[in-house]
């Protein structure tokens, strides 16, 4: 499999470029999904891609999607190449493995933050105030630690390079309407709940997540489907059974790898990015191909 780091498929429209994913509208309700190689950190994309990235995240994502499929439903229509439209027929080995057609769906306009563990932003938001998102949570709790029951901490939609922020969860039901708002909370703790047992008899914990929700319109009402990527190494803290100690920062099988590295040689969090080291481009890959293996049983012919 090739590594991607960008696509340019002229056959149709494309419609985003996002820190990862190329998007094309294939048909007036159908869109094709690039998962490319790009890494982003700090809301910056790097220059330098990790090979086969894409390929984990969509291939994580599946396997989620697919055994959750009795809870929500999702936006897949095919996830083989030999079922795409046969004007995609050409670049069948770019996107191999990395790319799906969906179907269209309005995204809400907020995203679907579930915390099983105090940590990042919600760490910070803590050693503040107390709270995260609304949340009073008890006192002396220390950096990593499980929380009580996992929280729904919704954020913000920022355009690409700038930040996400943390809302109340009032803030969220009154941007996606209480009702749809509700229905999102209630699975996006409900999924990672599922998961995070999952994980666990295969010694990942899941410290956090987000979920992406779109709406599609059935005979007149609006139903909520799963779009976008599932409890990924890039949308989720994924940390080693075998190494959890709370009180400190974790290690990791997910990006929290390259941020840590960009803190060690004190970059600004703005672009330009700098120019990543061979050893910690493998070492990151290295990383997202454990996740795919520990998860799912299988490993990656990549």
């Amino acid at each position: 499999m090739q590594c991607v780091s960008r696509t340019d498929l002229k056959e149709f429209p494309l419609v985003s470029r996002g820190k990862v994913r190329d998007i094309y509208a294939v048909g007036p309700d159908s869109l094709l999904i690039v998962t490319t190689d790009r890494i982003s950190a700090f809301d910056v994309i790097m220059d330098d891609p990790i090979p086969h990235k894409g390929v984990v995240l969509n291939q994580i994502t599946l396997f989620w999607m697919e055994k959750f499929a009795d809870m929500v439903r999702n936006h897949l229509l095919a996830t083989d190449v030999r079922d795409f439209p046969a004007a995609l027929k050409p670049h069948a080995d770019l996107l191999e493995g990395r790319a799906v057609l969906v179907r269209k769906a309005k995204p809400l306009p907020i995203e679907c933050i579930v915390r099983g563990y105090i940590t990042g932003s919600g760490w910070k938001d803590y050693l503040k105030s107390g709270s995260v998102c609304g949340h009073k949570l008890p006192a002396g709790l220390r950096e990593s630690e499980k929380l009580e029951k996992p929280l729904f901490t919704p954020s913000t939609k920022a355009e690409l390079g700038n930040h996400d922020e943390n809302i109340p969860v009032a803030e969220a039901m009154r941007l996606a309407g209480e009702d749809i708002a509700k229905q999102a909370q209630d699975l996006t703790i409900g999924i990672y709940s599922r998961a995070r047992d999952y994980a666990a008899e295969r010694g990942i914990i899941i410290a956090d997540t987000k979920f992406e929700f779109g709406l599609v319109n059935e005979n007149g009402k609006n139903k909520l489907i799963l779009i976008d990527e599932v409890l990924t190494p890039d949308s989720s803290r994924f940390w080693p059974m075998s190494d959890y100690a709370p009180g400190r920062g974790q290690m990791s099988f997910d990006k929290q790898f390259l941020r840590d590295w960009l803190e060690k040689i004190k970059f600004n969090k703005q672009p330009p990015a700098p120019k990543i080291p061979q050893d910690i481009i493998d070492q990151t890959r290295a990383k997202y191909l454990d996740a795919y293996r520990l998860l799912t049983g299988k490993s990656l012919n990549v």
